[in-house]
């Protein structure tokens, strides 16, 4: 039985060489009848992919053409004299310092402290810009959460207006008022920007330079650095702060 496999297989294999053997000759004619023409189709092909790339290239000009371009709001840095909203999200991600570089700083409200009187300050996270920065595209949304820190500062306030007080009459998150649950003070810590803490828990006490119009403050009961409650801040985009000054007369 084994030999008989054997010679079976001897035989497949001369069949098999002979039909490759056959073919090879075939081959042999079937390039020299062509090889002649070989040259014209690759020029033919050359012409045909050339034509392609051609329309590809206009129609990536046209679509680039036709699309709308995005349009990115103003940034904002804050200069001396200006009051801004500073405020820091609760991953310590989404922030406005007064600088152009500031996430937040697409449509930002800054006041620029001419005197006594009443301005307002605010955020926006609902920008172009925004949304460009932390999802690299305009149409994708970002919701910004929670509350590490929120003041209102003036830069070189304390410089400038050595008496200035600030008082927060009002502050909305996304349209909505939020209750106010202690006054604020007014004070700097560093000697050059003058500030009205709303949400600041970093700070565990009322400041030895704390005042407001009527001068020096230190009752804790009446006056805090936590004004508010950050749970009216879980999500956010718009936050607008309403505030007075006086002393800068």
């Amino acid at each position: 039985m084994m030999k008989f496999r054997l010679v079976a297989l001897a035989a497949a294999s001369a069949m098999i060489c002979g039909s490759f053997a056959s073919c090879s000759d075939k081959d042999k004619d079937k390039d020299n009848k062509t090889s002649k023409t070989a040259p014209v189709t690759q020029a033919q092909d050359t012409t045909q992919s050339l034509a392609v790339e051609d329309e590809t290239d206009a129609a990536a000009t046209e679509a680039a053409t036709a699309a709308p371009a995005v349009q990115f709001e103003d940034t904002v840095s804050a200069e001396s004299g200006d009051a801004i909203l500073a405020i820091v999200d609760g991953q310590w991600f989404v922030q406005y310092w007064g600088k152009n570089t500031d996430l937040l700083t697409y449509d930002a409200g800054v006041a620029h402290i001419t005197g006594d009187g009443d301005y307002t300050v605010s955020v926006n996270a609902d920008t172009n810009g925004f949304r460009y920065d932390v999802t690299q595209s305009p149409d994708n949304e970002y919701i910004p959460s929670g509350l590490e820190f929120l003041a209102v500062k003036v830069i070189d306030g304390t410089k400038l207006w050595p008496n200035m007080a600030i008082e927060v009459k009002s502050v909305r998150v996304d349209g909505n008022e939020v209750p106010l649950n202690y006054k604020n003070f007014t004070s700097s810590d560093d000697g050059e920007e003058m500030r009205a803490n709303i949400y600041n828990h970093f700070v565990s006490e009322i400041p030895s330079d704390a005042h407001d119009a009527n001068g020096p403050v230190s009752d804790p009961e009446t006056y805090s650095y936590m004004i508010i409650d950050p749970s009216y801040f879980d999500s956010w985009q718009k936050v607008e702060v309403d505030f007075s000054v006086t002393g800068c007369e």
